[in-house]
C-alpha cells in the first residue's frame, strides 16, 4: 500500500496531501503504470494512500482539470490516454504563455533572486557527479525555483494562474524524463537544462526581454524531445486523448 509520506517529520496537510496524491497518479499515467481507459475508484486509491476521500476527490479534480482523466457520472474517473503529440502540443501552450511571462517579468524580479539562482546554476554545473541524488534533487528545486519566479513576476494574474494550472504537467514530464534519463544513465538533459536556466537568468540579470523570451523558448523547444519520448506507446483500447478533453465537471457525479 502507498501511503503518504512525512514531510520534514510532519505531517502533510491537506494542501500537501492532494498534491503528493496528484504528483503520483500523474506519474504512473505518464510511464503506462495506469493505462488508457483503466477506472480510478475513491474508495481504493484512499485504501492505497492511507487518505480519506476528500483529498482524493481533489486530486481527481485537479487531474480532470489538466486533461489528464474524466469524471463521469456515476462512473468514476477515467484514464485518458496520453501521447508523445499531446506532450508536443503542451509544449507548443508552454512556450506561448511562459516566453510572454518571461518577456513581462524582465525588470519586475527581484535582482538578488536572480543573482542567488545564477550562483547556485553555475555551482550546480560545476558539479563532479551529475549521478548524485543529490545533483538531481537541486536541479529539480531551481528549475522550480526559476519557473515559479517568472511566473510570479509577470505583473499579470491570469496568466500566473494558468502557468500555475499547467505546472502539474510541466514539472510530471519533467520527472518522469528526468526519471527516464536516470535509468539508462543518460545525465545530459540534466547539464543542459541547466545551462538553458542560466541563460534565462542572465539575460534577465541584464534587462533584455528579448533574449530572456529567446532562451526561454529555446529551453522549452531544447525539452520537448526528452520529455516526448519517456512516454510509453499506448497498451490499452484507444480512449479520448489529452488534446481532444472537453472541460472537466466538477466530480458532482458519484465515485465508484
Amino acid at each position: 500500500m502507498t501511503r503518504i509520506a512525512m514531510h520534514n517529520g510532519q505531517s502533510f496537510d491537506r494542501g500537501q496531501r492532494r498534491q503528493a496524491i496528484v504528483e503520483s497518479l500523474l506519474a504512473e499515467v505518464f510511464t503506462g503504470q495506469l493505462r488508457a481507459g483503466q477506472h480510478l475508484v475513491t474508495q481504493d486509491l484512499a485504501e492505497r494512500f492511507g487518505v480519506s476521500h476528500t483529498p482524493i476527490r481533489e486530486a481527481l479534480i485537479a487531474l480532470a482539470g489538466v486533461g489528464v482523466i474524466d469524471l463521469l457520472p456515476n462512473r468514476g474517473a477515467l484514464v485518458r490516454q496520453v501521447t508523445a503529440k499531446d506532450v508536443r502540443e503542451v509544449c507548443q501552450v508552454r512556450r506561448v504563455l511562459e516566453c510572454e511571462a518571461t518577456r513581462r517579468a524582465c525588470g519586475r524580479m527581484d535582482l538578488e533572486e536572480l543573482e542567488a539562482l545564477a550562483g547556485e546554476l553555475k555551482a550546480l554545473l560545476g558539479s563532479a557527479d551529475r549521478s548524485d541524488p543529490r545533483f538531481i534533487e537541486q536541479a529539480r528545486a531551481l528549475d522550480s525555483r526559476l519557473h515559479d519566479l517568472v511566473a510570479g513576476s509577470c505583473g499579470n494574474d491570469f496568466l500566473a494562474a494558468e502557468l500555475s494550472r499547467l505546472k502539474l504537467l510541466f514539472r510530471a514530464f519533467r520527472d518522469v524524463s528526468w526519471a527516464y534519463d536516470k535509468a539508462r544513465s543518460d545525465y545530459r538533459r540534466l547539464a543542459g537544462e541547466c545551462r538553458e536556466h542560466l541563460a534565462i537568468v542572465e539575460a534577465l540579470l541584464a534587462g533584455d526581454a528579448k533574449a530572456a523570451a529567446r532562451s526561454m523558448s529555446q529551453h522549452i523547444r531544447s525539452g520537448v524531445k526528452y520529455w516526448s519520448r519517456s512516454i510509453p506507446a499506448a497498451t490499452a483500447p484507444v480512449v479520448r486523448s489529452l488534446r481532444e478533453r472537453k472541460p472537466a465537471s466538477n466530480g458532482g457525479g458519484k465515485q465508484r
